[in-house]
Formats: structure tokens, C-alpha cells, sequence
């Protein structure tokens, strides 16, 4: 049985792999085989805990803060919200872009999430933007989802 705070730790590690656009198995490659790639497949589905120093080693090998590897306070109850692919924000009509870019914007300032290329929104703050914007959550969800296939519940 898994640990919900290893699975949302196991997210945040998958996110930031694949935003890099880096495989498991190019991980491994890439860190001299510090890091086996079906040791961080583990890790990413919260099947076991990442040691302290083993985070910083693998958030210095990702280039980014090793708090950017955690998840936000609570993170291991189900959010219902959905992460963001903030390279996909392009594709919002032109009238509605600024509004959703400045609200992006300014839950990025406010977590201090240094990541910049996705970031995940709470269902609350989902259901908000999908109000502002006159659309629904599931076809905003379908537009800015990294898991567009993903509805949100």
C-alpha cells in the first residue's frame, strides 16, 4: 500500500521529469546511472521514499530547488484539481489570454514555483478561472491539462 504523500511527491517528480522531456531510462543515462531508472519509476509511482540527501541530489540533477520536488502542504488529499501545461496557454482565444496568463501568473508568485512550465491548480482555482473565462472545467481542463484525456472529477 502506497503513502499518499510518496504518491504526491512521486507527481511532482514525474512532472518535472517529463517537463524536462527526459525518460526514465535518460535519467539514468544522464546522472552516470545514479539514479536506475526503475528505482525512480518507484519513486515516481509512491512506491518508495526518497531519502533527504537522494532529493537534493536529484533536484540538483533536474536544476531546479529541491522544495520544487515536494508537494505543496496537504498535497497527499485529492486536490481535484489539474496540472497545467503552461507551453499549451497559447492555444486560448487572443481576448482571453492576458486574464489567464495573469492568474497563472500570479499563482506562480504566490507559491514561488520556479518550475515554468507547468503548474498544477486546485479545483477551486480550475472552477474560478473556468467562470472568468465562460467555459467549462472540463473543456478548460481538456485545453491546459498535461493529461488532456483526464476529466476532472
Amino acid at each position: 500500500m502506497s503513502d499518499p504523500f510518496n504518491e504526491a511527491v512521486g507527481r511532482r517528480l514525474r512532472a518535472i521529469r517529463r517537463q524536462k522531456g527526459w525518460s526514465l531510462q535518460e535519467v539514468e543515462a544522464g546522472s552516470k546511472h545514479e539514479f536506475k531508472a526503475s528505482v525512480l519509476g518507484a519513486y515516481e509511482r509512491g512506491e518508495r521514499s526518497l531519502s533527504l540527501p537522494r532529493l537534493q541530489r536529484l533536484a540538483a540533477y533536474y536544476s531546479v530547488p529541491a522544495d520544487q520536488l515536494l508537494p505543496p502542504m496537504g498535497a497527499g488529499e485529492p486536490a481535484g484539481g489539474i496540472t497545467i501545461d503552461l507551453t499549451r496557454i497559447e492555444r486560448i482565444e487572443e481576448s482571453q489570454f492576458e486574464l489567464l496568463e495573469r492568474f497563472l501568473s500570479a499563482i506562480q508568485l504566490m507559491r514561488e514555483d520556479f518550475n515554468g512550465r507547468v503548474l498544477t491548480i486546485r479545483r477551486n482555482d480550475l472552477r474560478l478561472l473556468a467562470s472568468l473565462l465562460e467555459t467549462s472545467e472540463a473543456e478548460l481542463t481538456k485545453l491546459l491539462s498535461t493529461r488532456p484525456s483526464v476529466v476532472v472529477a
